[in-house]
């Protein structure tokens, strides 16, 4: 664990409670700095919403803009969550941070003192925009203090942390919806009818104008590019550079958002091809993982994706990949033990993958536990003791295409592994 996550865990509640109350005492012990960030734009839904940002901060860049933005979780360095006009926040100003808002942040939990802190460093560092993800939820996510964004991006919703939002789905979209705000308009992605008809109400409540994709947008692949439409305009675009078929709705949510920013083209064209963010189906070419497989020949991606969705958009990645290249598959899977690890491997099911389950620090599932749920789905699955042991017998056994998947703790440990690989 990197000092500043060890420093917060250390000082506060790493609980989930969903409320505002606390993060609103909070912000106004500190002069509200949520009050004072640059244009913001909210983004909200269950996946995609890091992609979601990563596109629409590269957009903006390329358009010449500076730029902060906030994510979470971190990968390898609690650093990774707050950028500031394009880079990294560094560890002094940081601790400076930290040091006033421990000074007044009472019971606040880690992640709200964490979104404290990205607003009050945002709020004192010059910029042009800044782009806001949602932690978990919407209307009680520690993020939704913000009352006035210029923009609110809601990405696909699906079913994830059951335990906070519930498994009806349009009460999870609500919940999501929350980000909606008067006199803001709602940039929306590809939902299903129950999800989309929540976010409808939330729209209208508030009176938000919504663009939607499916609706009032659209986009696709196209002669090894994607294209892209709306009512009166249409752009013959790069693919963004990120990998997998979902990133052209991702990208295509990121798009509509810059038009609505009144972004140009051009900056459109530079930031689809400037996109970088960190697994989400990455290559792996360095670091010891990575000069392992190429020792053996063979590729290795990296995955956080951790939802039943997510493992519908890996399975078809893996499923296009194979019907141009076939290779012997291997999954090397990790997942948090609160998640539908059913749900994930029923997704890749026809993937005819040889699965070895590990564990990593933290709440994981048990890897003979999930070995077991993968075998309930017709995979064969082995479970092993490191993800340095999978992936040597995956090799040795003759996979030429290794998936790393299912958590971005997982993640995190395998990017974590080697400076080279650490997320810039």
């Amino acid at each position: 664990m990197d000092p500043i996550s060890e420093r917060l865990r250390a000082r506060h509640p790493q609980r989930i409670d969903l409320s505002l109350d606390r993060m609103k005492a909070l912000c106004a012990a500190l002069g509200d700095p949520q009050h004072r960030l640059p244009p913001v734009v909210h983004v909200a839904g269950t996946n995609g919403k890091g992609s979601t940002v990563a596109l629409i901060r590269a957009i903006a860049e390329a358009a010449g803009l500076k730029v902060h933005a906030y994510t979470s979780p971190h990968l390898v360095r609690f650093n990774e969550r707050i950028r500031l006009a394009g880079k990294l926040v560094e560890d002094d100003p940081l601790n400076a941070i930290l040091d006033r808002i421990e000074a007044v942040s009472g019971e606040a939990t880690v992640f709200e003192s964490t979104t404290a802190a990205a607003f009050l460093a945002m709020a004192e560092t010059s910029a042009d925009l800044a782009v806001i993800e949602v932690g978990l939820g919407g209307v009680l996510d520690a993020t939704n203090v913000i009352e006035r964004p210029l923009l609110s991006v809601i990405t696909p919703v699906d079913y994830d942390h059951a335990e906070f939002l519930g498994t009806d789905l349009a009460g999870i979209a609500s919940e999501k919806a929350g980000v909606l705000k008067a006199g803001a308009p709602g940039v929306i992605g590809r939902q299903r009818e129950e999800a989309f008809k929540a976010i409808e109400r939330r729209a209208a409540d508030v009176r938000a104008r919504l663009t939607v994709l499916g609706v009032d947008f659209d986009a696709w692949a196209e002669r090894g590019g994607m294209a892209f439409q709306t009512a009166d305009l249409f752009m013959d675009l790069p693919a963004p550079a990120l990998a997998g078929g979902h990133q052209i709705d991702n990208a295509a949510v990121a798009i509509a958002a810059a038009l609505e920013l009144d972004l140009p083209e051009s900056a459109i064209v530079e930031g689809l091809k400037a996109v970088r963010w960190p697994a989400r189906l990455q290559r792996i070419s360095t670091g010891p993982y990575g000069q392992a497989a190429k020792a053996a020949e063979a590729e290795l991606w990296l995955d956080g994706g951790h939802n039943p969705h997510a493992g519908r958009a890996l399975a078809a990645f893996l499923a296009e990949r194979q019907a141009r290249a076939p290779r012997p598959l291997a999954l090397i899977c990790g997942m948090l033990g609160n998640k539908d690890a059913g749900g994930f491997f029923a997704a890749l099911k026809d993937s005819q993958a040889t699965v070895f389950t590990v564990g990593f620090d933290g709440a994981a599932a048990e890897p003979a536990a999930l070995a077991a749920v993968a075998r309930g789905h017709g995979l064969a699955a082995t479970p092993a003791g490191s993800v340095g042991e999978a992936l040597d017998l995956a090799l040795r056994l003759g996979a030429g295409r290794v998936a790393i998947c299912g958590s971005l703790y997982l993640a995190g440990e395998v990017l974590g592994a080697s400076p080279e690989t650490w997320p810039v």
